[in-house]
């Protein structure tokens, strides 16, 4: 049963699911930076298993609370491409996560950690946009979008270094293989923390 606060209520509570959902993005990157930098290096998938659960359950809630409401505080659309895009991050990390624990004995001397932390960076970046909505404040949202642009091409360089050390030749057949494919993982990571930033940048355009 519909309560009258739901049906016509002015709709914040999607300011707080966004919130909840860029979160558990969050945690998902930290999780791996995190794994990545430990001596060990031992996967640790618990963590990101979690994350994915907690990004569900916020996903779940902005789409039940859509149905639910009448009213919301920007429309309905951006609200579902957010919430689409921010699943797709920590879906993505988990992703990496599961196959480097399958791989991680052929993966000795490969260094993950730097990529690692700047996927922490972007999805630290998506939680200021994304808390940054409620403000329609398009002077700081034009600020945080450019920095994650700026991570964006960072990431892009470091790949073109990765490409060097594919064809240096010091890697064996299955090394130069599990570089490109994990790699290629955490940058389309990375992507998706980008894509979820244009869609918090355009709707504060939009409604600015």
């Amino acid at each position: 049963m519909f309560s009258l606060q739901t049906i016509f209520g002015s709709g914040k509570q999607f300011y707080a699911l966004l919130d909840e959902a860029s979160d558990a993005a969050h945690e998902s990157a930290k999780a791996l930076h995190s794994m990545m930098k430990a001596p060990d290096r031992q996967p640790a998938l618990d963590a990101f298993k979690l994350a994915r659960q907690r990004e569900r359950a916020a996903s779940d809630k902005i789409g039940k609370a859509l149905v639910e409401s009448f009213i919301t505080p920007i429309e309905r659309e951006d609200i579902e491409a957010l919430g689409s895009a921010l699943y797709k991050i920590p879906k993505q990390i988990e992703k990496f996560a599961d196959r480097y624990s399958l791989a991680i004995h052929h993966l000795d001397g490969i260094d993950f950690a730097p990529r690692a932390a700047m996927l922490e960076q972007a999805a630290s970046v998506v939680v200021e946009m994304v808390h940054a909505i409620e403000t329609m404040n398009i002077d700081r949202m034009t600020q945080l979008n450019e920095k994650l642009r700026s991570i964006e091409n960072e990431a892009d360089r470091l790949m073109l270094e990765l490409y060097r050390d594919i064809y240096s030749g010091k890697l064996d057949s299955l090394q130069m293989f599990l570089l490109k494919e994990f790699f290629e993982i955490l940058e389309k990571a990375i992507d998706r923390c980008r894509e979820a930033g244009v869609v918090a940048y355009q709707i504060v355009l939009k409604n600015s």
